[in-house]
This record gives C-alpha cells, sequence and structure tokens, in this order.
C-alpha cells in the first residue's frame, strides 16, 4: 500500500518529520510515568469510610489525593465498581460527601470543600450539568492536558464520546487553542497541525478551502452544534465557538448526508456557552499590514442555581492584509442564550455575519504546452484591486432536551439560515506563455440561499444480561432554496497581463441575470446500537441511516420543475476495544452518501438523474493515551465512485472511482509540564482507479506526504512567557489529470511568543505571531487544476484583558 515516487520531496518532509519524532521520542523516554486524566481503568471500591476509600483508589488509579485531615472526617464514600477514567471514578467515589477536587498536576488532586458541621450537616459541592443527548445544550468536554485539545467531542448522533472510546480518528480544539491561534476562520484551527486536514495556504479567496485525507471538504458542509446548513456558507469567523471538532472519513451514519457532498470528512462546530464564572473580556488584534479589529466576549449566568446563562460574542476587523491591494473586513455578532435544569436543557443560538475580501484570490489554468511558471512574489495580488467577493449569513438555532427517565432523554433541535453571496472579478484565467503572460475572463456570480434545518432522537442505556446498549433513534430533516444570478463570462472584459507585474483596467458594471432556481430537501432516518461487553472494555456499534434526496430544478422560462427523487441506505459498523487502560484499538467500516448528479446537456443521456452515491471507508487504527500526552495511530481506504462521460458513447455515468489509502500518525498534549506538542505525519496513496483516460494515475491536487508540528514552550525562567512555533511541510501536487505537470513541495515555518500577565489585577494576554517567516514564494491549489500563491509572511498581534 505504501510507495510511490517522491523523490525530490525528502529534504522538505523529513525536515518537518525528524524534528517531531525526535522530541516526541525524547519526551516520551524521559517523562515519568503519569496518570491518566482520560484513560479508563478497573476500580473495586465498596462504600466504607472515605479515608480508607480513598487509599484503595490512589492504588488502583495511581492518583495521590492530598488536602484530606479534617475533610474526611465522618464520611463515607459511595461504592465504585467497573471502568471510569480517574477523574470520573473520584466525581463517583465523592457522590454525596459535599466534597469536590482539582488536578494539581499530571498525578495529582487535592480535595475541596467544608469539614462537616457538629449536626453531621454536609455543604454540597457545586453541580455540573452535563446532558447526555446528541448536541447537549451547554455541554462540554474538559480540556487534555496542555488545554488544546479536549478529552471527548461529539460522534454525530451517537451523542459525546470520550476520545479514547471514539471508535474513529477524531480531534475537537478547544476555546483557547482558537484563541492562542489568533485564528479568522476555522481553516486556521483544524490545518495548522492536524496531517489529514490539508488546506493550500492561500488568503483571501471567496471561501475556505481545505481537505480531508485526500478529498476537498466543503466548507458549507460543516455543522452548527450538529446540523448541517446553520453555519456560515463560505467562510467562518470562530469567535463564537467553544469547540471546533473534526471527525475523519466519511459519516452518514453519524451525521447523514451532507448537503454539498463531502466524503473526507465533517467538521462540529460548538457554540460557546456562559460559564458558571462571570465573563467580560476585551481582545484587539492587528494584522499586516495595516488591518485593525477587536473582539468582545460577554458571559453571565442567572438564577438560585444558576440555571440561565447567556453569552454574547462580537467582532469587528477591517483593513489592508498581507497581500498588496487586499483588503479584508469581518463582522459578527451571536448571542447564546441556556437554561440547564434538572432534566431539562434548552438553549438558542443566533448570529449575524458579514464578511468581505477586496483583492480577491482565484486560481490561474495553464495553456497547453506551458510549463508551471516560478512563482511571483507571495504579496503579487492575481486579481484585479476591484474584484470582490462579499458573504452575509445570519441563523437561529434552538435546541432542547428533557431527560425521561435516568436512563432516557428526548431531544430535538431547529434551525434556519440564510446567506447572499456576491462575486465579482477573475472568473477563470490561463498562463499564454513561459514569459508569464496570462488571459483572465471577468465574471459576476450572485446567489441567495435559504436553509432549514432540524433533527428529532431518543437515545437511551440499559443492559441485556451481561451485555449495556447505548440505543439512538434519531430523524433529520434539512431543505434549502437557492436562486443564482450572474455571468460567467463579461462580453468583452477579458483582460490580458503578466503574472509579474500584473495591471488592470477599469470595474466591470454589475448585471445580474437570473441563472438558476432550485429546491433541495433531505429526509434522514438513523438507528444506532452500541453494546458494551467485558466491563465495557469492548464496544460494538451497529447503526444503519435510511436517506431520501428530492432536488427540484426550476426552469427559468415556465417556471416548472424537473424532478430528482431518490434514496439510499448506508450501515455502519465500529468495534473498540479497550485493550488496557490507555490503550484502545478501534476499526470501522462507514459510508458517505452524496447526492447524485444530472446528466449534462452536451451528453447523450442529458438530463438523465443518478440515485445518491456512496463512498465506503475502512479503517483500522489504535489510540495510546499516555496521561497528558495521546496519540492515533490509522490505517484506512476511502473509496469514491466518480463521474466522467464516455469517449466514445458520449453517455454521461458514475462508472469511475478514485480509492484513497493511507496512514496516518497524529499526537496532542503535554509531555512534559512546560512543553506542548501537536502534530504528525501522514501518507496518502491516491489513484483514480476506474477511468476511461488517466486510470492509475494521481489525482489532482492530492500531496502524498504531509508532516506538521506545533510547539509551546513556558520558559523555566520565566513561566508567564511562552513560546510557540510551527512547522508544515507538503510533497508535491500534480495540477492535471495525466500527471505531466506538478508544483513543487514546500515546507513553511511560524513563530511566536504569548505573554500572560496582571495589570490592575486584571489577567492581560499577549500574543503575537509570524507566519510564514521566510516569506517563501509557493504555489497552492484554490481551485484543482489552478494555481494560487499562499500567503505572505503575515504578523498577527493580539491583546486580551479581563475586567
Amino acid at each position: 500500500m505504501i510507495g510511490g515516487n517522491w523523490t525530490g520531496q525528502r529534504p522538505a518532509f523529513f525536515s518537518a518529520l525528524l524534528l517531531s519524532t525526535s522530541a516526541i521520542a525524547g519526551m516520551m523516554m524521559s517523562a515519568p510515568a503519569m496518570a491518566q486524566s482520560s484513560a479508563q481503568r478497573a476500580f473495586d471500591v465498596p462504600s466504607m469510610p472515605l479515608g480508607e476509600a480513598l487509599a484503595i483508589f490512589s492504588q488502583q488509579s495511581g492518583l495521590q489525593v492530598t488536602g484530606q485531615g479534617p475533610l474526611i472526617e465522618g464520611r463515607n464514600s459511595s461504592a465504585l465498581s467497573g471502568s471510569y477514567s480517574p477523574a470520573e471514578a473520584l466525581s463517583r467515589l465523592l457522590t454525596g460527601s459535599g466534597l469536590t477536587f482539582r488536578f494539581e498536576g499530571s498525578d495529582a488532586v487535592r480535595l475541596e470543600g467544608a469539614p462537616v458541621a457538629a449536626d453531621g450537616a454536609v455543604q454540597l459541592g457545586p453541580v455540573r450539568v452535563e446532558g447526555n443527548g446528541a448536541g447537549t445544550p451547554g455541554s462540554t468536554s474538559e480540556p487534555y492536558a496542555g488545554g488544546q485539545v479536549a478529552t471527548g467531542g461529539r460522534a454525530g448522533f451517537l451523542g459525546n464520546r470520550d476520545f479514547m472510546e471514539t471508535p474513529f480518528s477524531v480531534a475537537a480544539y478547544t476555546e483557547k487553542y482558537i484563541s492562542d491561534r489568533q485564528a479568522q476562520d476555522i481553516t486556521a484551527v483544524i490545518a495548522a497541525t492536524d496531517p489529514a486536514v490539508f488546506s493550500n495556504g492561500i488568503t483571501g479567496t471567496y471561501s475556505e478551502n481545505y481537505s480531508i485525507r485526500g478529498f476537498s471538504t466543503s466548507s458549507g458542509d460543516m455543522t452548527f452544534g450538529g446540523l448541517f446548513g446553520m453555519a456560515p456558507y463560505y467562510r467562518t469567523t470562530p469567535e463564537m465557538f467553544e469547540r471546533i471538532e473534526v471527525l475523519k472519513g466519511p459519516s452518514a451514519l453519524l451525521n447523514g448526508m451532507p448537503p454539498g457532498g463531502s466524503v473526507g470528512g465533517t467538521v462540529n462546530l460548538v457554540p460557546k456557552r456562559a460559564t458558571d464564572d462571570p465573563l467580560n473580556r476585551v481582545t484587539t488584534t492587528y494584522m499586516s499590514d495595516s488591518q485593525f479589529g477587536g473582539h468582545i466576549d460577554f458571559g453571565r449566568r442567572f438564577g438560585k442555581d444558576k440555571q440561565f446563562g447567556i453569552r454574547f460574542n462580537g467582532v469587528y476587523r477591517n483593513g489592508n492584509g498581507a497581500v498588496k491591494d487586499q483588503d479584508k473586513r469581518s463582522e459578527l455578532a451571536s448571542l447564546a442564550l441556556d437554561y440547564r435544569g434538572d432534566r431539562v436543557r434548552l438553549s438558542a443560538d443566533l448570529y449575524i455575519s458579514d464578511d468581505r475580501v477586496d483583492g480577491v484570490t482565484r486560481g490561474i489554468g495553464l495553456a497547453t504546452g506551458v510549463a508551471v511558471p516560478a512563482p511571483p512574489s507571495p504579496k503579487t495580488l492575481l486579481n484585479p484591486d476591484w474584484s470582490f467577493v462579499h458573504n452575509k449569513d445570519k441563523g437561529a438555532v434552538v435546541r432542547g432536551e428533557v431527560d425521561v427517565t435516568d436512563r432516557v432523554t428526548a431531544y430535538a433541535a431547529f434551525g434556519k439560515s440564510e446567506t447572499d453571496y456576491m462575486y465579482s472579478g477573475a472568473m477563470s484565467a490561463q498562463v499564454l506563455n513561459a514569459a508569464g503572460d496570462f488571459e483572465t475572463i471577468m465574471g459576476q456570480l450572485r446567489f441567495n440561499i435559504k436553509k432549514t434545518s432540524g433533527e428529532a432522537g431518543v437515545k437511551g442505556d440499559f443492559r441485556t444480561g451481561g451485555i449495556g446498549h447505548k440505543l439512538v433513534v434519531n430523524a433529520t430533516l434539512y431543505s434549502d432554496e437557492e436562486l443564482d444570478h450572474g455571468r460567467r463570462s463579461v462580453p468583452g472584459a477579458n483582460w490580458t497581463t503578466n503574472i509579474y507585474n500584473p495591471a488592470w483596467g477599469s470595474a466591470v458594471p454589475l448585471v445580474w441575470p437570473a441563472t438558476l432556481h432550485t429546491e433541495t430537501r433531505l429526509l434522514i432516518f438513523g438507528v444506532a446500537d452500541t453494546l458494551s461487553m467485558i466491563d465495557d472494555r469492548v464496544q460494538l456499534t451497529l447503526g444503519l441511516r435510511r436517506q431520501e434526496v428530492r432536488t427540484d430544478n426550476f426552469s427559468l422560462t415556465t417556471g416548472l420543475p424537473t424532478r430528482y427523487d431518490a434514496g439510499a441506505t448506508s450501515p455502519a459498523v465500529a468495534l473498540l476495544v479497550r485493550a488496557t487502560g490507555n490503550l484502545s484499538f478501534y476499526g470501522n467500516y462507514i459510508q458517505g452518501l452524496s447526492k447524485g448528479q444530472t446528466a449534462p446537456t452536451t451528453a447523450a443521456n442529458a438530463g438523465e438523474l443518478f440515485p445518491p452515491y456512496k463512498t465506503k471507508q475502512k479503517e483500522i487504527g489504535a489510540k495510546l493515551d499516555l496521561g497528558g500526552f495521546a496519540n492515533t495511530l490509522s490505517l484506512y481506504e476511502i473509496e469514491r465512485p466518480n463521474s466522467y462521460t464516455d469517449l466514445v458513447t458520449n453517455i454521461f455515468s458514475f462508472g469511475g472511482e478514485q480509492r484513497n489509502r493511507g496512514v496516518e500518525w497524529s499526537f496532542f498534549g503535554a509531555p512534559m509540564r512546560s512543553l506542548r506538542l501537536m502534530g504528525g505525519v501522514t501518507y496518502v496513496e491516491a489513484k483514480v482507479t476506474k477511468a476511461t483516460t488517466n486510470q492509475g494515475k494521481q489525482p489532482t491536487g492530492v500531496p502524498a506526504w504531509r508532516g506538521k508540528i506545533g510547539v509551546e514552550w513556558d520558559l523555566p525562567a520565566l513561566e508567564a512567557l511562552t513560546l510557540t512555533a510551527n512547522a508544515n511541510s507538503v510533497s508535491k501536487q500534480y495540477i492535471n489529470a495525466a500527471n505531466s505537470l506538478k508544483i513543487d513541495g514546500y515546507t513553511i515555518f511560524d513563530l511566536g511568543a504569548r505573554f500572560a500577565t496582571k495589570v490592575a489585577s486584571q489577567p492581560v494576554t499577549v500574543r503575537g505571531t509570524v507566519t510564514n517567516v521566510t516569506n517563501k514564494a509557493y504555489w497552492g491549489m484554490p481551485l484543482l487544476s489552478t494555481l494560487g500563491l499562499g500567503a505572505p509572511r503575515t504578523f498577527l498581534l493580539s491583546i486580551s484583558t479581563d475586567f
């Protein structure tokens, strides 16, 4: 499976690979054995005096429990039996005692609370509510060691799962990591250190642009609290989210069919909730060359038991970016409301977003016989400075859930969103000769899309004999209406200039003729059961989704629809084995589902409708949790059908196929107290396995090798100061289906620092980052078979303060 010709890519790749391997190996060899804060262990502690119970707990968990003294006098423990993480086990052991605890490092916890009064009364500690439904309002996952990644996340309609008990490759980035990255879109978070997520590094494009496991993924297929269609359509500023979760691979069972047909993976955005502590935070930002902005984050909880919560986030950024004549503006206002009762939890999320880029980046193709030119300065804008892309998004989502019994939860959610999109500028461009002259065809696009999304379900757990069950039944409805306008070629507006010194004429007048009217509806039913055996160390998940798709294309002259109506059923099976408390093995067979296409008007079977097509993944992997440092190793194969038109018969069909086979190693956490590492290495053997032409070739835009590492180091002499570094190494990519043209691999380095202090008793954090430190010029691919310049050296600065 592993092979391929990658001559010439080794130095760049190994510069990142050796750096990450040597650092991690050294840490693993020198770091002491640490207790597993999230790995499960077997516990057996009867109800007894609390001091005796804690002594047994310490032996079984490896944790040192401090701060006992008078706190444990007169108290008994609850009985504890089964497999739990040490943190969960201690919580159960202390149930009813009125005591809480906090970690003081990786292998010690301190008890907190009040001694038993003379009358025997106990002051109960604070209650932390965490629901168990899918997309639970206000549910959170504790951060893993280092605070950059959560210990768990949402596994689609299966609900929240611990990292070590999720039979898929996943990552859940925390609010802290998002802030420390100074991220201005979702891609800047998910593609920074994850080797499975690839971004071409191009800035100022019409949308976010990334792929997962070698398959391009639509930004419109992100889920917002588990619902498709509710996130901003093309670009999302991340300040309103407390977690950004990535589930790699097709996931029709877990999430349903993505409206845009993405199959490489799913990104879920978890909106912020008010915390128990009041929050007033202001962040000011700067990005070179002259973009300034600010972010307000406000949170409060109200009520006797702090049942009611409100969280507001407001963002404004505007100014010239690092690319010459490219201006960016982002505006966001979001409001999150929630209620958490004993058995009922409710939430509402509302937002409005406005994102505009003037001097937008778009891809450039090559004329026949023209070789890939040397890239110009990375600050060069290869589109008119009057070009623009403008996205306006707004959305509202309400969700509620009720614990029908202690073991059964019912939930429902409903949302509506709307996107207005405008683009004017280069529609296509082509380099004409070796001197770099290129011709641009100007175009204009505009669309309005209104989306409705909802789900309802019931989930519960029970036992039959010695087998535990976590059963979930779910129904999802998604619909949208899209109206398109514009011109893909503006008469008389073609322009010829040079990539090394571009010059442009006047702006093209805006004209918006109607071009498309479609309506789509997806109706999805799902059922899954996770069977647990042998003290929950073996977990088998079986599931089935039935998905119905209907699309109406309305004639622009008669208004009559042409209807597409089809359905498909997609099964899935996943197995997880907890070999030890800190080692899990997993395997899965799961399908992705994409809406079928219509034969084009140029084909002999023009207008023929095709049913939804299935992408199939087989994966095996292992997860190792060293207490402060977690690793995932996975091998997978994904087969996705492709469409093509037969050159002899001129018949359009889905007889093609692309197969990606890969191996991934990823890691995150804090192998030692002052050091945090995130990164990994992946190899993908992508191949066109069925086609009338170019069979056996590598698909365009898929680098075979990727290596990434992110490092944070707290200086021992000045722990308030943290130094940061990032390296991203990519091998070559083909830009044409025949594999005769390629762009070279590259390695990009980022450096930064963070300083946390107090001013007038209030916390202040200063963050500074330089991306692409060497100002390397390199080609990326904003669209398949086109070239775009990677972002130049860019300075980012932010100052956050609470008051």
